[in-house]
């Protein structure tokens, strides 16, 4: 087990993640935030905090998208899927939306998100805001437009990323899976 981020670093990351993106949508009226059920959502809520904070601004278009039943392999495990709850209480039609998830790896996750996205609008354009991007294990071409910290990993390999809410610490490792 190797630490990628510790609790300090991971609190720089994630304001430096905030200024990013008051830096390129100054006009947060027509942004929409949405975080990625289950993991992503610990990071989409801080990001939100932290944007709050920065921008003096209460309301933010802010939703939580389950994708659980876009996924193309919801069919082949014979684990019982189990969806997480989406809450989108607002059009995404014509807003510039950012997709917010912990990892980035295969991209799959994210390819289903976007196919999710379309039952609540049709979107002026769509970024990616991931905490960690694990390169060079791509299925499909996707990459973020906001990245928190880079890593190159094996496939045995995996990063998880704690969060004091769930795990009882923040911090992001690299463990061996062998």
């Amino acid at each position: 087990m190797k630490t990628l981020l510790n609790e300090a670093q991971l609190e720089l990351t994630l304001q430096r993640l905030a200024h990013q993106l008051i830096e390129n949508h100054s006009d947060l009226a027509n942004t929409a935030f949405i975080g990625i059920q289950p993991r992503g959502v610990f990071l989409s809520d801080r990001i939100l905090e932290k944007l709050k904070k920065i921008s003096r601004r209460k309301n933010l278009n802010y939703g939580r998208l389950d994708i659980t039943f876009y996924r193309d392999d919801v069919h082949s495990s014979s684990d019982i899927q189990v969806p997480s709850h989406t809450d989108i209480t607002f059009s995404i039609e014509g807003k510039k939306v950012v997709l917010i998830d912990d990892v980035l790896y295969t991209g799959r996750t994210i390819r289903s998100a976007m196919d999710a996205l379309i039952d609540f609008g049709r979107p002026a354009s769509v970024e990616l805001l991931v905490l960690v991007d694990r390169r060079f294990s791509r299925e499909v071409p996707i990459q973020p437009d906001y990245t928190g910290a880079s890593v190159d990993t094996i496939l045995t390999q995996k990063v998880k990323v704690c969060w004091k809410e769930k795990d009882g610490i923040d911090e992001v490792i690299l463990i061996d899976k062998k």
